[in-house]
């Protein structure tokens, strides 16, 4: 059968295969985790021990059911940088462990209430246009880093390096198979450090100069910032959590296709909200940055065939193993900025089609006004960096009001589709056990 697994959910494999299969799911999400930290200024090594770490939570608290592996957010890369810019490293934790807390208040409401509630606040109409902002907001700083030298000037050295990178990407994303497709990133920063070192940019003495095992800067609240709450915080960083609650929905719904099992309804929804709410909170107590379920990995178990939770537990404790290995972490410091540029300009400009692909998936059809008003609004809003400012503490600004302003846009307007959400329920979801679930709850 094309949908048999060569190893099921709570299949243990073989040592043998075990570090092999583990390895692949740390390849896949290896790139993408320590892009993020590489560009918000947070350690590397704490972004693979918390998502090591917050991984095993999140299989914790779905009951070994669920393989999924969480790695280091990008919807919060915009937010990250300005609460670090104005509040320090304090703020962005804060904000860190606030939007963990909405997806733990999200997962109890589930848990009451159902959940057709969140995919009528989150339709496609809103969430698409939000993730082109995520995208778009951050193109500059893709190409900033793509062509400039580390003095800031302008540099054709160093953008040939992120345009090596950039195709290498490309070519290992759009004409290789297997594994290596499902690693373009990782793969690309390979052959982009590789031609660093051949130009001269790379300075790889601080690698061979490092320790094998070395103590990651942890970073704590009460040890090394006051933890001081401001609403600015709040709005800057909270809104971005409707975004991913409505990224989780959709791998929630395609694992469930892959491994053909019914995630919505056993462990259950909020289930695997807390898991990913509790991620966050970790990271943020440690001083990484936000989790979210990867892509990447539920590509590796469509390819591979092996669903064991064990699997991706092994890849998590690799993860925490390596983030203590400070050679590791030096090679990771010493990758160039052009390097981290040449991949951020395609990563950014997914992020923004993955939006575009919400839309046409879900067939919104922009000939409706409603339609046009409302994902105008969110991208010039959020694109334009518009902002409210109530007092000199106190301001909501760019993704986080356009957010805002769509839900709002989606629940006033006449003629809003779906009253009920069913109609978009299924259009997210062709699986029939999912499908049955839902009329289920609806009884």
């Amino acid at each position: 059968m094309k949908n048999q697994p060569i190893l099921d959910i709570k299949d243990i494999p073989k040592p043998s295969q075990w570090l092999t299969l583990s390895l692949q799911h740390l390849f896949a999400m290896f790139g993408a985790t320590i892009l993020v930290p590489y560009l918000v200024g947070l350690s590397p090594s704490i972004a693979l021990i918390s998502s090591g770490l917050g991984t095993l939570a999140f299989l914790l608290l779905t009951k070994w059911q669920v393989p999924a592996y969480l790695g280091s957010s990008f919807a919060y890369i915009a937010p990250i940088i300005a609460a670090k810019k104005e509040w320090g490293i304090g703020g962005a934790m804060l904000g860190t462990f606030l939007a963990g807390l909405v997806y733990v208040l999200v997962a109890l409401i589930i848990k009451k209430a159902g959940y057709r509630w969140i995919m009528r606040l989150l339709p496609p109409i809103v969430v698409g246009p939000v993730i082109v902002v995520i995208g778009l907001a951050l193109a500059g700083t893709a190409v900033g880093m793509a062509m400039n030298d580390p003095s800031g000037k302008y540099s054709l050295l160093y953008f040939s390096v992120a345009l090596v990178t950039l195709a290498a990407t490309i070519i290992f994303s759009i004409y290789f198979k297997g594994m290596l497709s499902i690693i373009p990133i990782l793969a690309g920063i390979v052959v982009g450090y590789i031609y660093a070192l051949i130009v001269g940019i790379v300075d790889f003495k601080p690698v061979l100069e490092a320790k094998w095992f070395e103590l990651p800067d942890f970073v704590f609240p009460f040890v090394h910032y006051q933890v001081n709450f401001t609403w600015d915080i709040a709005l800057l960083m909270v809104p971005v959590a409707v975004v991913t609650l409505s990224e989780h929905i959709g791998h929630q719904l395609v694992l469930s296709k892959v491994v053909s099992l019914n995630y919505i309804k056993e462990p259950g929804l909020q289930r695997s909200i807390l898991g990913d709410g509790t991620a966050t909170l970790i990271s943020a107590l440690v001083g990484g940055p936000p989790k979210t379920t990867y892509g990447e990995n539920i590509g590796v178990l469509a390819i591979t065939r092996v669903f064991s939770v064990y699997v991706v537990a092994g890849a998590a404790v690799i993860a925490i193993i390596f983030g203590f290995v400070g050679k590791i972490t030096a090679l990771i410091h010493s990758i160039p900025t052009p390097v981290m540029g040449g991949v951020s300009i395609l990563l950014f400009g997914i992020i923004a089609s993955s939006g575009l692909r919400m839309l046409v998936d879900s067939k919104i059809d922009f000939g409706d006004k409603r339609n046009l008003v409302i994902s105008s609004v969110i991208l010039v809003i959020g694109i334009g960096g518009a902002f409210v400012k109530v007092t000199n503490s106190f301001q909501i600004q760019g993704m986080a009001l356009a957010a805002i302003c769509g839900i709002v846009l989606n629940l006033v307007l006449p003629g809003r589709p779906n009253e009920t959400g069913d109609d978009m329920f299924a259009e997210m979801t062709e699986n029939p056990q999912i499908d049955e679930a839902y009329e289920n709850e609806k009884v």
